[in-house]
């Protein structure tokens, strides 16, 4: 399949589009066909070819190459839009409501209005909602987000020393757990296994399925096992490079090839 790759105001996500007949050449700006209406876009990926697997299905389409105006009115909704951040905050306030609005976008052709906040808890913003749609006579949405989103959405440096991978590259930001960490023999040390969000690394996920494997063919720590050189009791495992330590009486620690 031919696509397009664009992105939107304050996202770093590409979506895929389906170009059309359009000449499109990077930093060309579009209207595009979006689930939440017209959208104002720009090109950061000139049309190519991909495998269908590899997108999701449908596309929508390129409507058309953005004019003068369609430029004019994209800042004017921007503009509208910090205004309405803004009007949104004090009515969370006059309403004493316990969440924490990120941001506000209007659809390029101003059908809809969404706000994205942040609450620990969930939230009855149905007089909110009904408030703001009174004042700016379009649909509102409003979407809780998590800290994980609120990362990506900021960027900034991880434990690592290199950006973001929320922000960088991940868009889809799966469960990830503890027992991660675990698999892995990670120190569970908060300061070690959480990011700058403070939900656990993303990146314990990257290489849980090959620790999985490997531990397979290894004991856990505190098993009592046989070895060539007598009978002892695990004391560390090395995942990685299949090995692990044994405290084996009159003899001492040995290491033992666990791949053998």
């Amino acid at each position: 399949m031919r696509v397009v790759g664009i992105t939107f105001e304050n996202s770093k996500q590409i979506y895929y589009f389906n170009p059309k007949t359009y000449d499109l050449r990077r930093n060309v700006t579009v209207i595009v066909v979006t689930e939440r209406g017209l959208q104002f876009g720009k090109v950061v990926l000139p049309p190519f070819i991909i495998d269908d697997s590899k997108i999701k299905l449908p596309i929508k389409d390129v409507v058309r190459i953005s004019t003068k105006k369609d430029y004019l009115e994209y800042k004017k909704n921007l503009r509208d839009a910090q205004t309405a951040l803004d009007k949104c905050k004090k009515l969370i306030e006059k309403l004493k409501l316990n969440m924490q609005v990120m941001d506000a976008n209007f659809t390029f052709d101003r059908s809809q209005l969404l706000f994205r906040f942040i609450s620990d808890n969930r939230v009855d913003f149905r007089q909110l909602a009904k408030e703001l749609a009174n004042i700016y006579k379009t649909r509102i949405e409003l979407r809780q987000v998590g800290v994980r989103d609120k990362a990506k959405e900021i960027g900034g440096c991880g434990l690592c020393g290199r950006q973001l991978c929320c922000a960088r590259f991940e868009s889809d930001i799966d469960a990830i757990s503890i027992n991660m960490a675990k698999n892995q023999n990670i120190s569970l040390n908060p300061n070690k296994i959480n990011g700058v969000c403070g939900r656990l690394l993303c990146c314990l996920k990257y290489e849980n399925d090959t620790y999985k494997e490997y531990r397979k063919e290894l004991p856990n720590v505190g098993n009592i096992v046989d070895t060539p050189k007598g009978r002892g009791k695990v004391v560390s495992i090395d995942i990685l490079n299949k090995k692990y330590r044994v405290d084996i009486k009159d003899v001492g620690i040995v290491e033992i090839d666990g791949s053998n």
